[in-house]
């Protein structure tokens, strides 16, 4: 089932994607409304599909992106935040701030949690994730390198590109995620490849942290991460749910 938050004109919507019609939903349920109009997915435009309090991000999370930027393998998930504020739509511009010289993308698979998680073990974590979705965490590396920590490089807004959808019915343990820069590969994995998988990573975040319905959690980046430039479209594929495509722009 792919669940999206959508506009029409005058209001916002949650609603189900079936083939390109979306069913809305009633209020906050998973149940389709049988009396509300239905829209084709083209008439539209997607949101976020979530609105998190949260977004708690990994960072060196795939053997791969460990290998490229030559860290040893971390002994428990490392994690830093990104405001909501930084969350914009599939379709929407990601905004090249003019404090960095160096902006990269960073394709990622992201859960979205269901219900309130407080130290949830990882035999139970499922029942904590409505689904999952398409991440760019967007990164001002030269900011990153400067400050030493990493709030300044992945706060800015429009940082946390969203989307398009949740899709609640795949096994997150082996998706094929790609990212492309004006349609060259950049990025290509599996989530095999992660080191802390989704339960290990939900249950440690939990321990730390009370998470709340809709928090993202974004799982981290594989190799291949790398700068773009004011115009260029980057586009976040992953198998079983679909592409999130934003372009940089400066204003």
């Amino acid at each position: 089932m792919k669940i999206v938050r959508f506009t029409g004109g005058d209001k916002t919507e949650f609603g189900i994607l079936h083939e390109d019609v979306i069913h809305p939903l009633v209020g906050d349920e998973l149940r389709e409304d049988p009396d509300a109009s239905r829209f084709r997915l083209d008439s539209v435009r997607l949101l976020p599909p979530c609105q998190p309090s949260k977004i708690v991000a990994l960072g060196i999370n795939y053997h791969s992106h460990a290998t490229e930027f030559k860290h040893e393998l971390p002994k428990s998930p490392l994690i830093f935040l990104k405001p909501p504020t930084a969350v914009i739509g599939p379709g929407e511009d990601v905004i090249y701030p003019l404090e960095s010289k160096q902006v990269d993308y960073e394709g990622e698979l992201a859960l979205v949690i269901s219900k309130t998680a407080k130290n949830v073990d990882a035999a139970n974590a499922y029942s904590h994730i409505l689904g999952y979705t398409c991440f760019n965490d967007v990164t001002a590396r030269d900011l990153q390198k400067k400050d030493g920590q990493w709030t300044r490089a992945k706060g800015f807004d429009t940082f946390a590109p969203i989307g398009p959808w949740i899709e609640t019915e795949i096994d997150p343990s082996n998706l094929e995620i790609e990212t492309f820069l004006n349609g060259e590969l950049k990025q290509k994995a599996t989530t095999a490849d992660l080191i802390f998988k989704v339960p290990q990573i939900l249950s440690f975040v939990s321990s730390v942290m009370t998470l709340l319905p809709g928090d993202v959690i974004a799982t981290g980046t594989p190799s291949g991460v790398g700068p773009v430039q004011p115009g260029d479209q980057i586009e976040v594929r992953i198998q079983g749910i679909g592409s999130l495509i934003n372009r940089i722009s400066t204003d």
